[in-house]
């Protein structure tokens, strides 16, 4: 790994709650990104290492990794405190201190839930936002529950796999609005390839906790996990109604999209509507080959090129 010039861990009070960011970079004066994680309620900094192997942005920005409310070692307070507009305004209030403490606009980098917030929060922040960079955005909840449901039912059937079937029959119909249900068919869906190429539930879960255990502590990873389910079965039930389509954020900067091929949970229809529904002054629309919902972490280099293209626009 490479030695960074800037590296530290910052404590934010956003909106009354304690927040950790931290800032890394190879060199002073790089733009800013901020990673806005997926969720619900996953934490972040953890898996900085992975970022910087795969993605290897530091080389060409200051790169902002964000434990959003809640999340992480946060207090149970604030895992009780999170709410959809809770979270807007929080990702709000740090995109405007990161554009005042770098004295440039930054680059909003979402990762599905956290794209979905990126892109409403940056309709708001325009003098903050550069451009977002949106990976595998939520945006009808019932759709993508639908189009998963269809996924998983058709490879019970062509696979043939005795496991599968009863733990269908366990998941039951959308909506999932518990983490029992939310976390089931997670699993079902990393084993079949669509959270991350290659990679099964236990390696996924194995990878999770070692870096839970690293970055936190054996306390800090079971505060971790707490959290995650508080966070979730405060969220689960708000997520049931996301959508996008009835209010589409104006955006005043460019929107770079990328979605993958092999993500269940975003129907073709979504890939298509989703970029034509939000207005932007300009947008790429990119559909990646051998990628599932995490495609910065299937397909780095490809998501790297945006990345690069985008330092430039402003």
């Amino acid at each position: 790994m490479p030695q960074f010039v800037i590296d530290k861990t910052i404590r934010l009070e956003i909106n009354g709650s304690s927040q950790r960011i931290r800032l890394c970079a190879e060199r002073e004066g790089l733009p800013p990104i901020l990673v806005v994680q997926a969720g619900p309620g996953f934490p972040l900094l953890h898996e900085v290492k992975k970022f910087q192997q795969r993605l290897n942005l530091e080389k060409d920005f200051m790169v902002s990794y964000w434990d959003q409310r809640g999340c992480g070692i946060a207090s149970r307070q604030d895992a009780k405190s999170v709410s959809l507009q809770q979270q807007l305004d929080d990702l709000r209030a740090v995109l405007h201190w990161l554009k005042n403490e770098t004295g440039q606009t930054v680059i909003a980098f979402g990762i599905s839930l956290g794209a979905t917030l990126a892109l409403q929060a940056s309709e708001y922040e325009r003098d903050s936002v550069r451009a977002v960079v949106a990976i595998s955005p939520d945006a009808h909840t019932a759709s993508s529950d639908a189009a998963v449901s269809s996924f998983l039912r058709a490879q019970s059937v062509i696979a043939k796999n005795r496991r599968l079937s009863p733990k269908l029959m366990k998941l039951g119909d959308p909506p999932y609005t518990t983490p029992a249900a939310f976390q089931l068919r997670a699993s079902l869906l990393a084993d079949l390839g669509g959270i991350e190429r290659g990679k099964k539930f236990s390696a996924l879960l194995r990878e999770t906790l070692l870096g839970l255990i690293g970055t936190y502590g054996f306390l800090g990873m079971a505060k971790a996990m707490r959290n995650m389910n508080l966070i979730q079965r405060k969220l689960l039930p708000q997520l049931a109604s996301l959508d996008l389509f009835t209010d589409p954020p104006r955006l005043l900067m460019p929107v770079h999209y990328i979605f993958g091929e092999q993500d269940p949970l975003i129907p073709a229809e979504i890939v298509k509507q989703l970029p034509e529904a939000i207005t932007s002054p300009e947008k790429t629309v990119i559909l990646i080959s051998n990628a599932g919902h995490m495609v910065h972490f299937d397909q780095p280099e490809v998501v790297r090129s945006i990345f690069l293209s985008a330092r430039h626009e402003k």
